[in-house]
């Protein structure tokens, strides 16, 4: 991912400067809320994900990955952490709040590529990803799930020509899930064209891939470079 000049921007972590704090009620960790997962209190007192922190009233906030709040959840850690962030007892905490915030983390990211293709900020099909990509107008390149290697390489190496990041980012899902997503058939690489619209959605991607698999990194595993540390810039869950 890179902004012009050929600046490195963000790939796999957060920028710890940017925008407002606010503390897992967890694991005590300040970080900037759009690191986190708000959840908020329902009128009926069923705590529910709010993944773009819209709901009205008093939200917590969550920063650790599923394992560890679905095992919180189970021994009441979760409950007795969420009573003293909401100052009541009067609360009910679903058993699979973790599958919950899994899905609207999902969901998010998928809206987020859907909104940003319908905006005209990307492209997609191996042949335009790949000009764009030497052209340099590649702010983040995507590869989805069961993309083949040598597709993978291919483009890779194209923005790596461009000047872009050494290797694309692993999505989550399979092409089926972004074709549905995108409202395009067989999207199996994906390349973001404005800076501003990449950000957004590596933030998007970066926060549900911390909350499903944190030690697999954004990349899924595969080697991302030795730029995959630098820090993402984010602007919001707009």
């Amino acid at each position: 991912m890179r902004t012009p000049p050929n600046e490195a921007v963000a790939t796999d972590t957060v920028d710890e400067g940017a925008g407002p704090e606010r503390t897992c009620v967890l694991s005590r960790v300040v970080r900037p809320k759009d690191a986190l997962v708000r959840l908020a209190l329902g009128p009926d007192g069923q705590v529910a994900p709010d993944v773009r922190a819209r709901a009205p009233g008093r939200g917590a906030w969550i920063g650790v990955d599923r394992r560890t709040v679905d095992e919180a959840n189970a021994k009441g850690r979760l409950k007795g952490a969420l009573s003293r962030a909401f100052k009541t007892q009067a609360l009910e905490i679903p058993s699979d709040l973790g599958e919950r915030i899994e899905t609207a983390l999902r969901q998010h990211a998928l809206d987020r590529l859907g909104l940003e293709a319908r905006g005209g900020m990307l492209v997609n099909g191996a042949e335009r990803v790949e000009a764009a990509a030497r052209q340099g107008k590649v702010h983040l390149l995507i590869h989805a799930a069961d993309a083949g290697a040598d597709g993978r390489r291919k483009l890779d190496q194209a923005w790596r020509v461009g000047g872009g990041g050494p290797a694309g980012l692993e999505f989550p899902e399979p092409r089926t899930i972004l074709s549905m997503a995108l409202g395009r058939e067989n999207v199996v690489h994906i390349a973001l064209t404005d800076a501003a619209a990449a950000r957004r959605v590596l933030s998007a991607i970066a926060r549900w891939r911390a909350f499903i698999d944190p030690d697999a990194g954004l990349d899924g595993g595969d080697a991302a470079g030795p730029d995959a540390g630098e820090q993402i810039r984010h602007e919001g869950n707009a």
